[in-house]
């Protein structure tokens, strides 16, 4: 196999991208057992060094399993991005092979021997703040996961984390699955009253392309079923969509998650009780800026103290307005998008209907090449020689103002069968220097915007074009990294600092320097007029105390599952009724789960970190309070925004890092200023 498998092949195409067009399912087990083979032989000849240093041990270590990283990425960015059934079963499999090479090394005592020498060993004072940074993170690595337990800790903590990367792969196959197995049918394009044309004909679209001509669709994938929530005048109809996507992997089938997250969870706090940690959360916040749960608690419960009151009044303010209409009161979930629009189309004359034809996709990819371009001195160049998984996919290279090679660059915009929901940033290379060379990153973004339809092109609504550009800030982290080790390199950052480039990135969006660079109708090539302009950031901050509330019932209902000290408390519908009672603005709707959908935290990396979303945006309104005083293009903020922020990775504290930028600490009156909830 090793002959034939491309995986164990050097990848002899343009800037040793993957070879995507030759790579089979059948492919990766044996290429990742070959790889373990390879990252076992690295750790045996670290164990063997005579003299442990900073030299023999701890940059060897950083260096060690390349082909396993290699693999394994491209295996699990697939799964999210392009999976199969083929792929799907042997996931769980995938992983917990990884699991268990990873709780074998970790617990490894010859070799934390070797590292906790070379800590002892080393002069601190002759280190760079990043190699002091590696050392530590190094030792801590062992630590947390389990190098000073005895045996049989060590074999029960092995045990939980196979169990947990077999429970998390099934969470989030039971959620694709179950999202792909709805589809709502429409008979008559009078069940589609109040979507525009273009909807229409996009639901039309999707029915055929599912075997149902001439007849109309809705699924939940986000760019059919949240149009749909919006404009659909029936509320039966919205009540019966609201439902299926209210109920993902809730129901009483085979999808069904509730059993999954509680293990996952129990797992967790066990895992954390065994390394010495009272819960999951203090586990995790132990490396995170916020330090501690009661840090994270406090947080949370200051914004809502603050938020409340101003989430009451607009949702009371759209209520009233539903009523004004013929509305039944109270308003249910399901009318609250649609009414919440109306309304905001009356207030600020503004529609997203409107704006769409402004939003090609074409050039809101090129408003980001040319905010990132203006910024960074960046440029984009769209090449279609790099292997790619789907048709679909665009690549560009990215040329910094001196013309040298800063990235390789894709794009996967459209939904899929075989593709999950959302918007994610990720990396097939890694950025690091060594032998002098400046071995630069492979990064993508993957995002479900609406797909062309045979009447026009892909229009993105705005908050797709924000989507767009806060994973392209994303990006520019991964893009612009420009640190010696990998693991410390691009988005390698504390959970609670990743989210500040690309929700900081979101800003430009809403100026108008930044809008006229891009958005000229598709048609016309018209430039968005300056009402429209005025209109967005008019309504900037319109239900900006509901979203935060939003937010805020996310980020405690994860930390009530995993600040849980007694595995007894652990039952979904305790949970969640303790948890999202005080930030619950609608009547309660009956078997509807928030937590059997909670991809983010069951099966993504933000388990006790969904607050960092709050979290960033404290620091996002902060920093981008530095550019507004300077201008948003002011290249001397942007250059010290990209050295002391985007090239420095994790290379040090994020708040040394935070404070080099801005010359302070962050304060939350920026974002209290900008969601006018002060």
């Amino acid at each position: 196999m090793s002959n034939n498998n491309p995986l164990l092949q050097d990848f002899n195409t343009p800037h040793g991208s993957v070879p995507f067009d030759t790579i089979k399912t059948e492919h990766f087990l044996p290429s990742l057992e070959t790889a373990i083979i390879a990252a076992k032989k690295d750790i045996e000849d670290i164990k063997q060094v005579n003299k442990p240093s900073f030299e023999t041990v701890i940059e060897p270590l950083e260096k060690s399993g390349k082909l396993l990283g290699t693999v394994s990425s491209i295996f699990f960015n697939l799964n999210s991005a392009e999976t199969s059934d083929e792929m799907q079963a042997i996931a769980g499999e995938f992983s917990s092979k990884i699991s268990a090479f990873s709780s074998e090394t970790n617990t490894d005592f010859e070799l934390f021997e070797k590292v906790k020498l070379a800590k002892e060993k080393t002069d601190i004072s002759s280190l760079t703040p990043e190699q002091k940074t590696l050392l530590e993170k190094t030792y801590k690595g062992f630590v947390r996961n389990g190098a000073l337990l005895n045996e049989t800790d060590k074999s029960s903590l092995k045990e939980l984390d196979q169990k947990l990367a077999q429970l998390t792969v099934d969470f989030g196959q039971n959620l694709l699955n179950e999202s792909n197995a709805y589809l709502k049918v429409f008979d008559n394009e009078s069940d589609l009253d109040g979507m525009p044309e273009a909807l229409v004909e996009q639901a039309k679209q999707l029915a055929a392309s599912k075997g149902h001509e001439n007849k109309w669709a809705v699924s939940l994938d986000f760019p059919s079923y949240v149009p749909f929530m919006t404009y659909a005048t029936n509320a039966d109809h919205r009540k019966e969509l609201f439902m299926a996507y209210a109920q993902r992997a809730a129901k009483d089938n085979d999808f069904n998650n509730k059993k999954t997250l509680e293990e996952i969870a129990k797992c967790r706090m066990f895992r954390a009780q065994l390394l010495g940690f009272k819960s999951h959360a203090d586990f995790v916040l132990a490396e995170r800026m916020a330090t501690k749960p009661g840090k994270v608690h406090e947080f949370l419960n200051d914004l809502l103290e603050k938020a409340l009151p101003k989430a009451k009044e607009q949702l009371n303010e759209v209520s009233l307005f539903a009523a004004e209409n013929s509305a039944k009161l109270p308003l249910q979930r399901w009318d609250f998008a649609y009414w919440s629009e109306k309304l905001k189309q009356k207030k600020y004359n503004l529609d997203d209907e409107q704006l769409k034809p402004y939003f090609k996709l074409e050039n809101a990819i090129e408003g980001v090449f040319k905010t990132a371009g203006k910024l960074f001195g960046l440029s984009f160049k769209h090449i279609d020689n790099v292997p790619v998984y789907h048709s679909d996919v665009q690549t560009f290279e990215v040329y910094d103002e001196n013309d040298e090679f800063v990235s390789l660059f894709y794009a996967d915009f459209f939904p899929r069968d075989g593709k999950r929901n959302g918007a994610w940033m990720t990396s097939y290379k890694g950025q690091s220097i060594s032998d002098g060379k400046n071995n630069r990153p492979h990064v993508s973004i993957v995002c479900n915007f609406s797909k062309p339809s045979e009447k026009e092109p892909s229009l993105l609504t705005f908050q797709e074009v924000r989507t767009l550009f806060h994973e392209f800030g994303h990006a520019l982290h991964g893009m612009l990294a420009n640190t010696k080790y990998e693991s410390l390199s691009g988005t390698s950052v504390y959970w609670d600092f990743v989210e500040l480039p690309s929700q900081i990135f979101e800003n430009w969006l809403y100026e108008k320097e930044c809008l006229e660079l891009f958005a000229y109708h598709y048609n016309t090539n018209e430039l968005i007029p300056s009402e429209f302009i005025k209109a967005i950031k008019d309504s900037a901050a319109y239900l900006e105390g509901y979203q935060t509330i939003r937010q805020l019932s996310f980020g405690r209902l994860d930390m009530a599952w995993h600040d849980a000290r007694s595995d007894e408390k652990l039952e979904l519908t305790a949970i969640e009724s303790a948890a999202l009672q005080a930030t619950d603005l609608f009547p309660p709707v009956e078997n509807s789960s928030t937590s059997t959908a909670f991809a983010h935290i069951f099966s993504g990396g933000y388990s006790a970190g969904y607050y960092s979303y709050k979290w960033a945006e404290v620091l996002d309104a902060d920093a981008f309070e530095e550019f507004l005083s300077k201008g948003i293009f002011n290249k001397e903020v942007a250059t010290s925004f990209r050295e002391n922020i985007l090239e420095k990775g994790g290379t040090e504290h994020p708040m040394t890092l935070y404070k080099r930028f801005r010359g302070k600490e962050p304060t939350v009156d920026a974002l209290l200023k900008r969601a006018q909830l002060v």
